[in-house]
């Protein structure tokens, strides 16, 4: 699995962060960081929890 963040659309807002904080981190300055662009297996559940709740629909993942 690979996650891809349109940042056109991303507003940062955290709501990833807040269900995925080891894949997702929104710094000072404001902008969202990918911590991991290729997680886990284990962290699925939680990147589709994050890909659902991103009220931009700027999140999605991959298979490669």
């Amino acid at each position: 699995m690979k996650i891809v963040v349109d940042f056109d659309r991303c507003e940062s807002n955290a709501v990833c962060m807040g269900v995925a904080p080891d894949v997702f981190e929104v710094k000072e300055d404001n902008f969202l960081y990918i911590l991991d662009e290729t997680p886990p297996e284990s962290e699925r559940a939680q990147v589709e929890a994050a890909v659902e709740g991103c009220p931009k629909a700027a999140i999605s993942i991959r298979e490669d």
